[in-house]
């Protein structure tokens, strides 16, 4: 499955200027094409700035009790089979035994008969129905990742047990994928933007970003106005509550990865009772400042370079293009892909592969680990290093931009934007603090970070952004929750081990489960200790023991 993040990861500074939580899905082995932003619902037409209202998390619904949502609570899906994807036949991946639908749920909770939206999904239905436990609501991570996606897609990974004994349940979250996407630009549009660097004069920087941001929050408004109050991610929580409802569960069974613990913990937040076996896998810390979440994400991502170019010149050094010297290797590949700034590679499609975009090919591939995208990592850079061609890096950066090989985009980037504004929105740093963030760069991920200032610091995220969320970072405790599973990897560069161990200590009651090793999440990665703890929580409710580690 794909991966999914913000905006361009080689300067993550631009997004966490931006305010958004730069988070990623933990599978990085096939890519779904991106849909048509047409398809499904329609959004919400666009409206002015002074129409758009502010929400406000304290005006929590009454869920399935509230006589006004119970029209959304006591609707049936009509499951059909799923439209034919001649893309996934091309790829081998057989649909035949899935369902799609639909499942209606109000645009504005807090007036919940005034607008509706569509939701996508997708249903697996369990192998063996006389073992069927219930379903198992999944989230793939973003914002923006489709949840659609990960079911049709990344099938192979529930085989066995969770698909023999659960429905495994997909879904687009508002405002991504099929459900009523936010889209702020057209194909050309995404293009251009894609092949813009990032000034390298400070002065020029900033005022490049203020633009962009500016311009951004206008298109986005113009297109999708209507609709970027309303898909915050305590609004999908309580989608989520009405798909637990309508499906027949009276407990949510849940699998988050990255993004999807966020969702996953605001779920057990909202809705406390209604929790049954929640697993979340590559933690975000939901009480972490976003400056400080992107810094610590910034040096987890040149940890994981370093290594991979280490092992790149000890272990395969027939391919590897890096030299002979281990400890000099990162920086060699550094120093190529910053100069692509001044002098980008042409693909065979003409698109000029500068700087940003041959980073942002780069760290997806660090997504994975040794046993899965670092071999193409060594081969993409490898054809732009000794054969000066870019294809592969650009394919690489085209899969995680959700650019499909006749260059349309989904709208992956748009909501991941929208989302990350609806979730937070951090104030101007002080000084100090930015000043501490610019300092901890440059000595522990000086790579990624040549060139940054505190300027680069200097504003609020989301100024630009056409509305202001009340929405803060907090501890979340959810208090009379079932027991929760938080599950870290200490390798893993997008949500550093440090998150999961928070997320799992500022819940009231939930045990942390490790896995030892490289990459982004664990589900799907193959560790058969990981798998057998998982499995052993959601079918049974067995916890691993304490202090549980899978090496």
């Amino acid at each position: 499955m794909r991966t999914f993040r913000a905006a361009r990861p080689r300067v993550l500074l631009t997004a966490v200027a931006a305010g958004t939580l730069l988070l990623a899905s933990a599978c990085n082995d096939t890519s779904k094409p991106a849909q048509d932003q047409a398809a499904g619902s329609a959004a919400p037409t666009a409206a002015s700035p002074a129409a758009t209202p502010t929400p406000t998390p304290t005006a929590r619904p009454g869920g399935e009790a509230d006589p006004a949502l119970r029209p959304f609570y006591g609707q049936q899906i009509t499951w059909a089979a799923c439209p034919a994807d001649p893309k996934a036949e091309q790829a081998g991946i057989d649909t035949s035994g899935m369902q799609c639908g639909k499942l209606h749920v109000p645009l504005d909770y807090t007036a919940p008969t005034t607008d509706a939206i569509d939701l996508a999904l997708i249903r697996y239905p369990a192998a063996k129905p006389d073992q069927r436990i219930g379903s198992l609501m999944v989230n793939p991570g973003g914002p923006g990742g489709s949840g659609v996606e990960m079911v049709e897609y990344g099938a192979k990974d529930f085989v066995g047990t969770l698909h023999n004994r659960f429905d495994v349940i997909g879904f687009d979250p508002r405002g991504t994928g099929a459900s009523a996407p936010v889209v702020c630009y057209d194909d050309k549009q995404h293009d251009a933007i894609e092949q813009l660097d990032d000034p390298v004069d400070p002065a020029e920087r900033k005022a490049a970003h203020i633009k962009q941001a500016t311009d951004h929050a206008a298109a986005c408004q113009a297109r999708s106005g209507r609709l970027l109050p309303f898909v915050g991610t305590r609004n999908t929580a309580r989608d989520l509550d009405v798909l637990r409802a309508v499906v027949g569960d009276r407990k949510l069974n849940y699998l988050g990865i990255s993004y999807g613990t966020y969702l996953g913990a605001l779920y057990a937040e909202e809705f406390p009772k209604n929790t049954g076996r929640l697993i979340l896998d590559g933690a975000v810390d939901p009480a972490q400042d976003t400056l400080d979440h992107g810094v610590d994400q910034q040096v987890g991502f040149e940890k994981s370079f370093e290594r991979f170019a280490a092992d790149c010149v000890e272990n395969h050094a027939a391919e590897c293009p890096l030299g002979k010297d281990k400890d000099k290797a990162a920086k060699k590949a550094a120093d190529f892909l910053d100069g692509l700034h001044d002098d980008p590679l042409t693909t065979k499609d003409g698109r000029k592969l500068g700087r940003d975009l041959a980073w942002t090919g780069t760290i997806s591939m660090l997504y994975g680990d040794e046993n899965t995208s670092w071999k193409y990592l060594r081969a993409g850079l490898g054809m732009a290093m000794t054969m000066k061609r870019g294809d592969l890096l650009m394919a690489f950066a085209d899969d995680y931009d959700g650019r499909d090989q006749n260059g349309h985009y989904s709208p992956m980037e748009e909501a991941n934007g929208a989302i990350g504004c609806a979730d937070a929105a951090r104030p101007a740093p002080t000084p100090e603090h930015a000043k501490a963030a610019v300092d901890r760069l440059l000595a522990e991920a000086p790579l990624l970070s040549k060139g940054v200032t505190v300027d680069d610091y200097s504003e609020a995220g989301c100024a630009y952004w056409p509305f202001k969320t009340p929405e803060k970072p907090h501890t979340i405790r959810a208090e009379g929750s079932a027991p929760i599973l938080v599950v870290g990897s200490t390798g893993d560069p997008a949500t550093p081990y440090a998150s999961a161990e928070a997320l799992a200590k500022g819940f009231a009651d939930a045990t942390l489960l490790t896995r030892v090793g490289e990459g982004h999440g664990a589900f799907g990665k193959g560790n058969v200790c990981i798998d057998r703890a998982m499995e052993a929580y959601l079918t049974d409710g067995t916890m691993p023991a304490p202090g549980t580690r899978c090496t």
